[in-house]
């Protein structure tokens, strides 16, 4: 039977593919148990991670319906339980986790019943606090639980905020089946997007020399082809391919500890994700993180296709100021994007010398992006086939925002992609996206 990647990745068993074929990969998390249950299982697994009591158990009103109330039932015949019931529907943000920090000041671990949300602002207070944490996730519906970033919204900005690793992610495949058929979907669309971030990243190592690594990738080559190949089946209630989609997420994450942040699976379809979630119209019924990406990853790979479809770009200094992002954004947040922003501006100079980078290198430039990527058809199939959302209207939003939030997204971040490769060549036209 070949070697579980999970396992062999936490007992540093896995060889780094960008080092110098001796050296190993390792992940600062000790335990990774994605079975199809855990019930009477909870107890055991948080020993096993060596997290001292008391224990500040923290869910939500459905997760704590869901699973929460077993977790705290399990820990209180090994510990002392604090039960942080946070409101309905919480949200990252730093007013939220200052809240939950004062709510777990005398807890020993933070363990986390939940998915995006409760999971970011619980590895988040945990860094903050210096305290051990766990996970029993409750949705697959994002590729966070391993890594050691947490999505903190502070000042109207969404940042990419350092957390800690999660000791144990644990996953009960009966409960992450019976998720909201929505969450599942949101899942799989956090997860579509690895070629599009591969792309990204890809481009900016090719024309800026930025780093760049090949291992977050392979961990996912297994799982993959197996997860787009059969869609339909996250929501039939098969095992197996919740499996897959768990693996993927937890690995995914995983590929961003390796990596010390969040590049190999946030490029440009999350950045529009953010400038939505920034600059949303007020009476937007908000979609799940994984809906968003599933969209912006579809919008993504045509414009990907498209660059790469065409002659090398031709790119020119970059006309945004200051003033032009905050009358954008507003003050405070223009303010804090134009220094982000700044960090990736092209002037003459460094027009002039990718230009000649992008003459001489265009095909094979091309070559190495196209071996990663997969076609925007084929993903548009995938989601498709799974009822995932494909187009801004199926999350809600018009067409002039969501046009906007394409041409725009780029402004918020300090991370170079193809949406910048098309704005400094004159050739971002959002209307031939949708």
């Amino acid at each position: 039977m070949k070697p579980d990647i999970i396992s062999a990745l936490i007992d540093g068993a896995l060889v780094d593919p960008d080092g110098d074929g001796k050296s190993l990969l390792r992940v600062p998390t000790r335990r990774v148990a994605i079975a199809g249950s855990l019930d009477g299982m909870e107890a055991d697994l948080i020993n096993q991670i060596e997290c001292e009591s008391p224990y500040a158990v923290v869910s939500d009103p459905r997760t704590h319906a869901v699973l929460g109330s077993r977790i705290e039932r399990a820990l209180e015949s090994i510990g002392t339980v604090i039960a942080v019931r946070l409101g309905e529907r919480p949200h990252a943000d730093m007013q939220t986790a200052d809240a939950l920090a004062a709510q777990t000041s005398r807890a020993g671990a933070l363990v986390a019943v939940g998915s995006g949300t409760i999971n970011d602002l619980c590895k988040f207070t945990a860094a903050r606090q210096h305290k051990p944490c766990a996970v029993f996730a409750t949705a697959p519906s994002m590729n966070g639980y391993t890594s050691v970033n947490a999505a903190i919204s502070e000042g109207g900005l969404k940042k990419s905020l350092a957390a800690v690793a999660p000791r144990g992610v644990f996953m009960d495949l009966e409960v992450l089946s019976a998720a909201p058929v929505r969450m599942i979907r949101s899942g799989l669309g956090d997860s579509i997007c690895r070629p599009t971030a591969q792309a990204d990243w890809l481009l900016s190592h090719l024309i800026h020399d930025s780093v760049y690594r090949t291992a977050p990738f392979d961990l996912l080559a297994e799982d993959e082809p197996g997860l787009l190949a059969e869609p339909e089946a996250l929501l039939s209630g098969d095992l197996e391919a919740m499996a897959r989609l768990a693996r993927t997420l937890v690995l995914s994450g995983f590929g961003m500890t390796l990596c010390g942040g969040s590049h190999p699976a946030s490029q440009g379809e999350h950045l529009i994700s953010h400038y939505i979630e920034m600059m949303h119209p007020g009476s937007w019924e908000e979609a799940f993180h994984g809906e968003q990406i599933a969209v912006t990853t579809c919008v993504m790979a045509r414009l990907q296709q498209q660059i790469i479809d065409g002659p090398p770009p031709r790119l020119r200094p970059d006309p945004a100021s200051e003033a032009s992002l905050i009358a954008h954004f507003g003050r405070e947040t223009g303010t804090a994007c134009w220094q982000e922003f700044t960090a990736k501006r092209l002037n003459q100079d460094k027009a002039d010398r990718i230009n000649v980078k992008l003459e001489q290198s265009w095909p094979s430039i091309c070559e190495s992006i196209e071996a990663v990527t997969i076609a925007a058809e084929h993903i548009h199939g995938v989601l498709k086939r799974a009822g995932a959302p494909t187009s801004f209207a199926d999350i809600g939003l018009d067409k002039a925002f969501f046009q906007s939030a394409v041409e725009h997204a780029r402004e918020i971040r300090n991370r170079y992609t193809f949406l910048d490769l098309a704005a400094d060549s004159g050739a971002l036209d959002a209307s031939r996206l949708l």
